[in-house]
Order: structure tokens, then sequence, then C-alpha cells
């Protein structure tokens, strides 16, 4: 009976862990698009630091991110179960908060902005707000995977906290270990160059070449993807009719990029536009009072 009892109960497990994988598979892709803006975003986050930081700040803005993950998934089950109208909101006022980051690079680019640190302590300060600034963005985006992924999955509450807690891991390991390969490919080709193999050497020159250029279009794509992300989420969640209106026109191609990239990037822009002129008006009445 014991043994009898003891097969079942593995059965179950095995079961279970069936499911959670096919829901994990199933929730990586319908994220798979917001992972590629979540990697670009912070992979400009965290570039541009001395080489012997770049890792250090990474592996603290990945932990910073676990630790979002952990405030998040238990925050996703217990809101859907118990306040499931309060996850558009919140999910808007990320948006906003997305579209608001990506005006202000915007801005800081075109306007040529200098951000003064004390000489005492510049490394020290531009580290920590890089850090802190890369954990802001990293939880909005993760509260969108999340969410996504609390939608396409099913079953028991362990059956989906298990996957919830699967992708957090898979989504973090995955970007950031990206995010930790490119910010060291100049490193890396430099060490090639030191070999005397004439095709490690030609990997290497093309390495160190390059990095200039990936960092300027992580820089854009960062941007570009803040506005994407931030302006899909006003989109989908506040005007849904205008969304489902779009992704019927035709051709299909052209339904796909404007719901996907032009409306969102416009909307984000617009709205962020909004929220920074609002921001900036505040200031000024404040010192004004």
């Amino acid at each position: 009976m014991a043994f009898a009892s003891l097969l079942t109960l593995m059965d179950d497990i095995a079961t279970t862990l069936d499911d959670v994988a096919v829901m994990t598979k199933v929730a990586a892709k319908k994220t798979a698009g917001i992972l590629g803006d979540d990697l670009a975003v912070n992979a400009e986050q965290v570039t541009g630091s001395a080489a012997e930081r770049e890792l250090p700040i990474v592996f603290k803005v990945a932990l910073g991110s676990l630790v979002n993950k952990a405030i998040l998934v238990p925050l996703a089950l217990l809101l859907s179960a118990v306040a499931p109208w309060l996850i558009m909101p919140l999910l808007m006022i990320g948006g906003a908060y997305l579209s608001f980051e990506g005006v202000e690079k915007v801005l800081d680019f075109f306007h040529k902005k200098s951000h003064t640190v004390s000489e005492k302590t510049p490394v020290a300060f531009n580290e920590k707000e890089r850090i802190k600034g890369a954990i802001r963005t990293d939880f909005v985006l993760s509260t969108e995977i999340i969410v996504i992924a609390l939608g396409v999955i099913s079953g028991s509450l362990l059956e989906r906290s298990l996957a919830l807690i699967l992708i957090a891991i898979l989504m973090t390991v995955g970007v950031y270990g990206v995010v930790a390969f490119i910010v060291k490919i100049d490193d890396m080709g430099l060490w090639l160059l030191k070999k005397r193999v004439a095709i490690f050497q030609a990997i290497g020159k093309i390495c160190v070449a390059a990095m200039p250029y990936i960092m300027r279009f992580l820089t854009v794509a960062g941007t570009v993807a803040m506005l994407m992300v931030g302006g899909g989420i006003l989109l989908h969640n506040g005007f849904a009719h205008f969304a489902h209106y779009l992704k019927h026109l035709q051709p299909p191609y052209f339904a796909t990029l404007l719901s996907s990239f032009i409306v969102p990037i416009a909307l984000g822009f617009a709205v962020g536009l909004l929220l920074v002129g609002l921001w900036h008006l505040k200031e000024k009445i404040f010192q004004a009072a």
C-alpha cells in the first residue's frame, strides 16, 4: 500500500512538472519580444563604466532583478486572486514611467545635458545611480513579463507558481548573462589579439573595432525599446479597441508594423513628453515657491 501511494505521488509530481514545463514554454513564447526589449534596455543601462566595474555592476543589477521577481511573482498571484482589476492600472503606471524615461533620454541626447558629479566621489555616485536606474527599469519590464506570463498559464496555484518562478529565473539568467557577454566583448577581443593563431587575432580585431558601434546601437535600441514597451503597455491596456483595430488592418505586415512598432513608439513619446513637461513644470513651481 505504501509503495503504491509512493508511485502515485511520484506520478502526480511528474505530471505537475510536465504541465509546468509546457506552461513555461508557452509563456516564454508570449514574452519573447519583451525579453528582447529588456535585454536592449538593460545592456544600455549598464554599459559605459570602467572596464573593471562592468561585471560587478551587471551582477548587482541582476541581483536587484531577482529581488524584483521575488516581489512580483507572489504579488501577481495575489492580485490575480483578490484584485485582478488592479493589474491594468499598475501596468499603465509602469508604461507611463518607461515612456517618461525614454523621452528623458531623447531630450538629454539632443540638448547635450551635462549631469555634474562631485569631484570627490564621481565613480561611486555614477555607479549607484546607474544601478538604481537599471533596477527601476527592470522592475517595470519584469512586471509586464510576469503579468503576461500569468495570463497564458493555467492550472493549480502550485503549477502557476512554479511556472512563474521558472520564467523569472530563466529570464534573469538569460538577460543578464547576455548583458555580461556584451559588455565584455572588447576585453575578449583584446585577449584574442594576444593569441598567436591568425583566426583568433582576426576575431579579436573585429570585436574591438565593433564595440563602439555596438554601444551606440544599444543606446539607441534601449531608448527605442523604452518608448515601444511603454507605449505598447498604454496602447494595449488603455486603448484596447484601437489596438484591436490596428491588428486587423490589411496587409498583415502593415498592421504588425503599426500595432507593434510605429503607434506604440509614437504614443510612448507623446505621453512621455507630456509627463516630462509636467515634471519640469512642477520643479519650477517648487523653486519659485
